[in-house]
C-alpha cells in the first residue's frame, strides 16, 4: 500500500482481517478499564477510531449495512449472556416496572427528546424523532457491566436489568417506523404492532427456554463441552424463531437466556465463562465496528448539538419517564433518582442510528454523528458517577453479602445421579461449618474434600474452611434439594433455616 493511501474495508473478509488485528490490543483494554473505572465501551470505540478514518491505521470503512448486520448479532450474544446471568428470584417482582418503562417510558422518552431536538438544536421532525427513538434505548452490556459491579437492592437491579433487556424491541419498531420512505403510520397503529411483536416474542422465548432447558436436563451429552454451545445455541434459536414469526427476536432471546440461566443446568460454571467469554468478544468487535464507521472530522459540528439533547434526555425526559412509569408503584425517592441517572446508553443506539442510514432516509448521517457524540458523552459522565451517587442516595449500603456458590453439576446417566463440585469462596459463611451441620438431605453426601492440592474423604466431624474443593454425590430425586441447601448454608451458616435463613435454591 502507498504511504498516505488510505486502507478501504468493503467487504467481510476485510473486516474480519482488521478485527483480529486489533482483538488482542481491545482484550488488554479489559485491564486498563477494570482498573481505571472508565466504561470499556468508550475505550473500544477509541481503538476503532484512532484505526480508521483520520486515525493512525487511516482505514476507511463506511459499510453502514454490514455494521448493522454484524451489530445485531453482537446485541443477540449480549442479551443471551445477560439473560444467563438474570437472577429470577431478583427480576420476578421488578417485572411491572420494567414493562411499564419499556412502554410508557420509551414513548414519553421519545417525545421529550424529539421535542427538544426540534425546538433547541432546529432538526426537521424525522431527524428529531429518529434520535428520541434511537437514544430512548438502554444498552444491555452498559447496564449488566457496570450494575454488576455496584451493590443495590435487587429491586433496582432487577428493573434496570429487565428494562434493558425489554426496551429494546419497541425502539427498534420505532425506528424502523420513522425510517420508512414516505408518512409515517399512525400512533394507534405503531402500539398495535409493538404489542404483537412483544406478544410473539415473549410466547416465543419462553417456549424455546422451557424446552431447551428441559432437554439439556433430562439428555447427557456425551461431553461437558458441548453443553455450553447447546445453551448458546438454543438461545439464538429464539432469537431466529422471534424474528422470523414477525416477533421480537430480541425479546426471545433474553428470556430465552433467562429460562435457561435458573434452570441448573449440568456444568453451569463452564457455561457461563463460555458465554461471558463469547459477550466480551461480542461488545469489542461491535464497538470497534462502530468506531470504525464513524468519520471523526464530522463530529465537531454536531458535538455541541449531540450535548444539548443530551441534556434534555438525561435530565428532563429520563427523570420525566421513571417518575410517570413507576407512579403506580410507590418506589421512594432516592430509587427513582438513581434509576434515572442509570439509564445508560451504548453500543445499542449507534447500531439503531444505522438503520437510517441503510434506508437512505435525509440527514441519517447527521443522526449518526450526534447519536455517536452523546452516547461517549454521557456514558463517560454517567457510568464512573453511578457508584458515587447510589453512596450518596445510601442505597449500596449493607449489600455486601456472602459470596453464592458457582456449583457444577455432572450428569451421571447410568447411576441416575449428579455429581456437585464447587469450591467455598472466601466470603462463604460455610467456612467453619462440619460435614454433618450441612444436613444434606437423605440421598446427599460430601464424598471428598480437596485442601491445600491433598484431597481425603471427610468425616462428619471435619470442619470445611474457605478454599476447600468439595464433591457431592446426591442422587437425582434429592439433587435441586442438596443444592438448595448447599446455597442456603453458603449464605447463612449452620443455622440456615432455622433463622429465618432460607433454603431457597438461588441463582448460579
Amino acid at each position: 500500500m502507498e504511504e498516505g493511501r488510505p486502507l478501504t474495508v468493503h467487504t467481510l473478509n476485510e473486516l474480519l482481517l482488521v478485527c483480529s488485528l486489533v482483538l488482542l490490543v481491545a482484550v488488554a483494554a479489559v485491564r486498563v478499564s477494570s482498573r481505571s473505572g472508565l466504561p470499556s465501551l468508550l475505550i473500544y470505540l477509541g481503538i476503532g477510531v484512532a484505526i480508521g478514518q483520520d486515525g493512525i491505521g487511516n482505514v476507511v470503512f463506511d459499510n453502514a449495512e454490514l455494521t448493522q448486520v454484524i451489530g445485531y448479532a453482537a446485541l443477540v450474544v449480549i442479551l443471551a449472556e445477560g439473560g444467563l446471568g438474570t437472577k429470577w428470584k431478583e427480576i420476578k417482582p421488578a417485572l411491572p416496572a420494567a414493562i411499564m418503562l419499556s412502554l410508557v417510558g420509551v414513548a414519553i422518552s421519545v417525545g421529550v427528546t424529539a421535542a427538544g431536538a426540534h425546538y433547541l438544536v432546529g432538526l426537521e421532525w424525522r431527524q428529531a424523532l429518529l434520535i428520541g427513538a434511537v437514544v430512548s434505548s438502554t444498552d444491555a452490556a452498559a447496564v449488566f457491566s457496570v450494575l454488576r459491579k455496584v451493590p443495590l437492592p435487587s429491586r433496582i437491579t432487577g428493573v434496570l436489568e429487565a428494562e434493558s433487556g425489554f426496551n429494546d424491541a419497541p425502539v427498534v419498531i420505532l425506528v424502523v417506523a420513522f425510517s420508512t420512505v414516505g408518512p409515517v403510520d399512525d400512533w394507534y397503529v405503531l402500539i398495535g404492532k409493538i404489542a404483537l411483536e412483544l406478544a410473539i416474542g415473549a410466547a416465543i422465548g419462553l417456549t424455546v427456554g422451557f424446552l431447551g432447558a428441559y432437554g439439556l436436563r433430562h439428555v447427557a451429552l456425551p461431553a461437558s463441552g458441548l453443553y455450553p454451545i447447546a445453551v448458546m445455541a438454543i438461545a439464538i434459536v429464539a432469537y431466529a424463531a422471534g424474528a422470523m414469526a414477525h416477533g421480537s427476536g430480541f425479546l426471545a432471546v433474553y428470556l430465552a437466556a433467562m429460562l435457561l440461566g435458573n434452570a441448573k443446568l449440568p456444568h453451569w460454571p463452564a457455561t457461563r465463562g463460555f458465554a461471558d467469554g463469547l459477550g466480551w468478544i461480542a461488545q469489542i468487535g461491535m464497538f470497534v465496528l462502530l468506531g470504525l464507521l464513524v468519520t471523526p472530522h464530522e463530529l465537531v459540528r454536531d458535538f455541541w448539538p449531540a450535548v444539548v439533547i443530551g441534556l434534555v434526555l438525561t435530565m428532563v425526559a429520563r427523570p420525566l419517564e421513571v417518575f410517570v412509569s413507576l407512579l403506580p408503584f410507590r418506589l421512594p425517592w432516592q430509587e427513582q433518582v438513581l434509576m434515572s441517572w442509570a439509564g445508560l446508553r451504548g453500543a445499542v443506539p449507534i447500531i439503531l442510528a444505522t438503520i437510517p442510514m441503510v434506508s437512505g432516509i435525509e440527514g441519517s448521517d447527521r443522526v449518526f454523528n450526534i447519536v455517536f457524540v452523546l452516547v461517549v458523552v454521557y456514558t463517560l459522565v454517567q457510568g464512573p458517577t453511578l457508584p458515587w451517587l447510589a453512596r450518596k442516595l445510601d442505597l449500596g449500603r449493607g449489600m455486601e453479602t456472602a459470596s453464592d456458590l458457582g456449583i457444577e453439576s455432572a450428569p451421571l446417566e447410568k447411576l441416575r445421579g449428579h455429581l456437585l463440585s464447587f469450591a467455598i469462596p472466601p466470603a462463604s459463611r460455610m467456612h467453619g461449618v462440619e460435614v454433618s451441620e450441612l444436613r444434606l438431605p437423605p440421598g446427599a453426601s460430601v464424598t471428598l474434600v480437596v485442601r491445600d492440592a491433598k484431597s481425603f474423604v471427610p468425616a462428619p466431624s471435619t470442619v470445611l474452611r474457605r478454599g476447600d474443593e468439595l464433591l457431592v454425590v446426591a442422587t437425582d430425586p434429592v439433587r435441586d434439594a442438596a443444592e438448595a441447601r448447599l446455597r442456603a448454608v453458603a449464605r447463612g451458616g449452620k443455622l440456615a433455616g432455622w433463622l429465618g435463613t432460607g433454603n431457597g435454591s438461588g441463582a448460579h
